[in-house]
């Protein structure tokens, strides 16, 4: 077995000297020491091992997840790795998104510059203040439910098998999914998108149709669950906050019993994530727990009271069912043409196209 001294490795990988120095410093690489004169030496392992940190750290992952990852791949959990890729892909797409936002704030600057002559800096503290805020908003979501957990027992539980108000909660689910995908109506050979996928199951009607699907969803074991059953699709690590594509990569998004795992605030900017990736005519179908507004949330929780129904009370007001009618009003002043149904008591469909078609 050819064993390389240091100087030779780095003209074998492209690198220098001091930078294989430095990960071992790091910890990354224990090269073997000659007896004699303690030269490193290093073996066609350590070659593989320091290619792979080098395209680890090429592509962003830290020095401390690289570690991580290295860890994972000596125990030879490959599906730890697969996570942990898919985690630091997730966090580069929110970076990606912040970035963007904030280049759109400088150009707003520029341009009032350019404009007047002058900055107001009441109104550039007001941008940036603006920009800060968005940032907090995607930072802040946190999985409250424990989806990993729940995931071996989720297509039971939207069968309405599941304990206590299971059934309740899931009336009419697989109406409601039905209609998002009549409702797109889409084209063999289109590309969509479902956001908070779980297991699938509304993604796999799409692909009975004949398009191709990705599904995106922060739960690691919804997507493991998701791929055994649907093995063609596409699954990526993420949310409705920072979707892991690149703009205009969709005919079509939709997603279903999702959205109300987000603030209102959280909703609008979901809205206008969805928005990026989706191409100039694409359509917009959401299925979601709701009201239709504010005075329709009063009035159905007020009969639950006077039913002493405190239970389901309770869990309503644990959850953030959205105001319909505030998200239509957001997609109309997008320029989006809206249509909603309500399918059962809580459960509610939304769909927006694009007054405009095209570029």
């Amino acid at each position: 077995m050819e064993l390389l001294h240091i100087k030779q490795l780095a003209r074998r990988l492209n690198v220098s000297a001091r930078t294989i120095r430095y990960y071992e410093e790091a910890g990354l690489i224990s090269p073997r020491k000659h007896s004699d004169n303690q030269y490193r030496l290093f073996d066609e392992r350590d070659v593989r091992r320091l290619q792979t940190i080098l395209s680890l750290r090429a592509v962003g992952i830290s020095v401390e997840d690289t570690r991580s990852l290295l860890a994972e791949l000596d125990r030879g959990n490959e599906d730890g790795v697969l996570h942990a890729l898919e985690l630091q892909r997730s966090m580069m797409f929110s970076q990606l998104v912040e970035l963007k936002n904030n280049i759109e704030t400088a150009d707003r600057m520029i341009q009032r510059l350019k404009t007047n002559g002058s900055l107001a800096w009441g109104d550039i503290f007001e941008w940036t203040e603006g920009a800060k805020r968005l940032r907090e908003l995607r930072s802040n979501w946190r999985d409250h439910w424990d989806f990993d957990r729940q995931a071996d027992s989720h297509d039971e539980r939207v069968r309405g098998q599941g304990p206590g108000d299971e059934g309740r909660r899931f009336a009419d689910y697989s109406t409601a999914l039905q209609l998002v995908v009549d409702w797109i109506d889409p084209r063999p050979g289109e590309r969509g998108l479902d956001i908070g996928t779980g297991t699938g199951n509304l993604a796999g009607l799409f692909l009975e149709r004949g398009v191709q699907m990705a599904g995106i969803d922060q739960s690691k074991e919804m997507l493991r669950r998701c791929r055994s059953k649907f093995p063609s699709m596409e699954t990526k690590l993420g949310n409705f906050l920072a979707i892991p594509y690149l703009d205009h990569s969709f005919d079509f998004a939709a997603s279903s019993y999702a959205l109300h795992h987000l603030d209102e605030e959280q909703k609008l900017l979901a809205l206008a994530e969805i928005r990026r990736v989706l191409k100039p005519h694409g359509t917009i179908c959401i299925a979601d727990l709701m009201f239709e507004n504010e005075e329709a949330r009063g009035r159905y929780l007020e009969r639950l009271r006077r039913e002493g129904d405190t239970a389901f009370v309770g869990w309503i007001e644990s959850e953030s069912f959205a105001d319909r009618s505030r998200l239509l009003d957001w997609l109309n002043r997008e320029g989006y043409l809206t249509q909603a149904k309500q399918v059962s008591e809580l459960l509610h469909v939304i769909r927006a196209v694009p007054v405009r078609r095209g570029y």
